[in-house]
């Protein structure tokens, strides 16, 4: 269960001398979830003067000033004019001053106690990938993309221990190994990449079940869509680097097409579901988006994008 109980705030000053950790958050114009986001990291276990939050904005249309008075005194906002959230990403870390980064995206929100279990987690590796819990915004009226999402929206666990790579919204990092790999790639799937990245230079990720935050649920169609779409970009663009990459990615694309009858199942015993009403409406999104990720697919592929 997510901790997001509210203790009263510790109020000091960050300096240098005791800073421990730097929180990076990429933000695009999501200035009510970052606000949210910032108010349970002022909460946080960990004292305040151990850690600093940096705000990458990408050059969001509400403009600068809006994002700094979102952010007032709780973090510091430094403009991030290449487009993507892997060079947010890239212009918070070389703003930050700790040891070790930890990225969050702007519509997480961290347990209480996360910074100071990252922090834990990283003296015992150099890359920790946490755990992020999906929440929806009623529990009791789940929509079909919400329904879907509980099941398969982030399974950390798995991408760490299988697939050698954490999601960069719960993603710590030394600050010497970040330095060392160098920064996120745009473009592609840029926490995947880097994770790679990492993996190959000697520091796989590692997972730590306790370094928690939480994350909305996509509630529509349209988001879930978008969402999917950008992965399939950026997933293809990524594959086709790899020799032998387009006759994969169509490999790929038939695994896709054929993946609804297992994940029904996987729907059918999930415990993140307790009606039969939203598992059926998590099949349904379940089949419509494997479909459209299909054809997706070879729409990148016959395009050569």
């Amino acid at each position: 269960m997510l901790d997001t109980t509210r203790p009263e705030p510790r109020a000091a000053a960050t300096t240098p001398a005791t800073l421990a950790v730097s929180v990076v958050i990429p933000h695009y114009n999501d200035l009510q979830n970052l606000d949210a986001c910032l108010a349970l990291l002022m909460e946080q276990s960990l004292p305040r003067e151990a850690f600093e939050v940096i705000v990458a904005d990408n050059m969001s249309p509400c403009g600068l000033a809006a994002v700094e008075a979102v952010a007032g005194d709780r973090a510091r906002v430094v403009p991030a004019p290449e487009k993507g959230a892997g060079p947010a990403r890239n212009a918070g870390a070389a703003a930050a001053s700790a040891p070790v980064l930890a990225f969050l995206d702007s519509d997480c929100r961290p347990a209480r106690d996360w910074l100071e279990r990252a922090v834990e987690a990283s003296a015992r590796a150099t890359v920790v990938g946490g755990r992020v819990d999906v929440f929806a915004e009623d529990p009791q009226r789940l929509t079909g993309p919400e329904a879907f999402e509980a099941v398969f929206g982030f399974d950390n666990r798995t991408y760490v221990e299988q697939k050698g790579f954490s999601v960069s919204a719960n993603l710590i990092v030394r600050r010497e190994v970040f330095d060392a790999v160098g920064p996120f790639r745009p473009a592609v799937s840029e926490d995947l990449e880097w994770c790679l990245r990492a993996g190959r230079a000697g520091h796989p990720p590692v997972y730590a079940d306790d370094v928690v935050v939480g994350h909305p649920a996509r509630r529509t169609w349209s988001e879930l869509a978008r969402k999917w779409d950008r992965l399939s970009r950026e997933g293809y663009l990524l594959m086709i680097e790899q020799p032998g990459g387009r006759l994969k990615w169509a490999a790929r694309s038939l695994v896709v097409l054929a993946s609804p009858l297992p994940h029904s199942l996987k729907v059918a015993r999930s415990p993140a579901l307790s009606t039969a009403a939203d598992r059926l409406s998590a099949v349904a999104v379940l089949v419509r988006l494997r479909l459209r990720r299909f054809v997706m697919a070879w729409r990148l592929l016959l395009a050569g994008a």
